[in-house]
C-alpha cells in the first residue's frame, strides 16, 4: 500500500506555483496546504487546486501536526533560514529553494538539525533534472570523452528577470544565477573538489541605480588540475518572460561535448509580439497536458523520496559546498585576487 503524505507549500509565486501544481497532481500527496501573503494569489489557487487549507501565515503550516513535508519557495531569500529551521525542528521534511542559507553557519545548522531528526532535506537545484545536463554527467561517468580538461558554461537571462531577482536581494549573480551551474558541474565532476576560484564582475546598466553588477565570470580550479569557467548575466534585452540562454562546452582528452540550451528550437513569431521563444525559462512551464522544464520533475522526485523513503538527489552538504564556492567568488571580486579553498571561515 502506497504511503501518502501531507505537504505544505510556503510561497506560491512563480516557482512555488509550479511546486504546488506538481503536488496537487501527484498521487503520493493526500492533503495540500499553502501559505501565501498575496490574497489575490490565494484566491486564484483556491480555484485551481484541491487545497486543505490556505493561509497568509507560514507558521500555521509549521505548527500543523498533520503536515509532514514542507516546500519553501518564499522570497526574499533571507526568509529561507528561519522557515527551514522551524520546519526541521518541528520534525518536517524540507525542500528548500536555493540558496541553502545566507551564511555558512546557518547552512551547517540546518544540516545538523535535519540529520539529528532523521529528516529528508534537499535544495532546489533544478538543473540536475534537465535531461541535457544529465547527459553531461552520463558522458563523464562513462568516460566517453576521456578525462575532462575544461568546462565552460555561459548563461544569460533577461533584464526583466534580473531586475526582479536583484531587486529583492543583495546576493550576486554568482549566488542567484551561476549557483545552478556551479552545482551542476560539481555534481558531474565528483569526487573532484574546488581548490581555487577567481571572479570578476562587470556592470554598465544596473550599476547606474544600484550596486548590482550586470554580469559575473567565475573561474574555478579543481584538485585534479582541470578548470571550469562560468559566466552569469542578467541584462539580455526584453523578450519572452524569464527567457534563459545557456551554452555549455566540455573538453576532454579523448573528445568534446557541446550542449545548446539556448531554447531557440521552438520559435513563435506573431504580428503583434514578433519573435518569442516559448518553453525557455529555467524552471519550465506547463504545456497543455504535459510540462516543459525540470522543476515539475524535481518536485515529484522529492515527493517520491519522502513517501517511498528514497535518497534525495541534491544532498544538503553538496549545496553547502556550492554556497562556499560562490561566497569565495564574491570574496575574489572584493579582493581582486584568487581565493584558495577550502577557506578559513572562522
Amino acid at each position: 500500500m502506497i504511503k501518502q503524505i501531507n505537504v505544505g507549500v510556503i510561497g506560491t509565486g512563480w516557482c512555488g506555483g509550479i511546486r504546488a501544481n506538481a503536488c496537487n497532481s501527484n498521487p503520493l500527496v493526500d492533503k495540500l496546504y499553502i501559505a501565501e501573503t498575496n490574497e489575490t494569489r490565494i484566491n486564484e489557487l483556491k480555484d485551481k487546486l484541491q487545497l486543505e487549507e490556505a493561509t497568509n501565515d507560514w507558521k500555521t503550516l509549521i505548527n500543523n501536526p498533520e503536515i509532514d513535508t514542507i516546500i519553501i519557495s518564499a522570497t526574499p531569500e533571507d526568509t529561507h533560514y528561519p522557515m527551514a529551521l522551524s520546519a526541521l525542528q518541528s520534525g518536517k521534511n524540507v525542500f528548500l529553494e536555493k540558496p541553502i542559507a545566507t551564511t555558512m553557519a546557518e547552512a551547517e545548522e540546518l544540516i545538523e538539525v535535519s540529520i539529528k531528526n532523521n529528516l529528508k532535506f534537499t535544495i532546489g537545484y533544478s538543473q540536475r533534472f534537465n535531461a541535457k545536463y544529465a547527459y553531461v554527467k552520463k558522458t563523464i561517468d562513462e568516460n566517453l570523452i576521456g578525462e575532462p580538461v575544461t568546462c565552460l558554461v555561459s548563461r544569460n537571462i533577461t533584464r526583466e528577470l534580473g531586475a526582479k531577482i536583484s531587486g529583492r536581494t543583495a546576493l550576486s549573480p554568482a549566488a542567484m544565477e551561476a549557483t545552478h551551474d556551479l552545482d551542476f558541474l560539481l555534481w558531474c565532476l565528483q569526487p573532484r573538489k574546488p581548490v581555487k576560484v577567481y571572479s570578476q564582475t562587470s556592470g554598465k546598466l544596473f550599476s547606474k541605480n544600484s550596486n548590482t553588477p550586470d554580469h559575473q565570470w567565475i573561474m574555478v580550479t579543481l584538485d585534479d588540475g582541470m578548470t571550469i569557467t562560468i559566466g552569469a548575466g542578467w541584462i539580455l534585452p526584453l523578450g519572452y518572460p524569464n527567457f534563459s540562454n545557456t551554452w555549455i562546452e566540455i573538453i576532454g582528452t579523448e573528445g568534446s561535448l557541446f550542449i545548446d540550451d539556448t531554447h531557440k528550437d521552438v520559435q513563435l513569431n506573431t504580428v503583434n509580439k514578433g519573435i518569442q521563444y516559448p518553453m525557455s525559462s529555467m524552471p519550465g512551464e506547463p504545456v497543455e497536458h504535459t510540462y516543459a522544464g525540470p522543476m515539475h520533475e524535481e518536485t515529484n522526485h522529492f515527493l517520491d523520496a519522502v513517501a517511498l523513503n528514497k535518497p534525495v538527489l541534491v544532498k544538503p552538504e553538496e549545496a553547502k559546498l556550492v554556497m562556499d564556492l560562490y561566497l569565495a567568488a564574491d570574496l575574489s571580486v572584493e579582493k581582486g585576487e584568487p581565493i584558495t579553498m577550502p577557506r578559513n571561515k572562522s
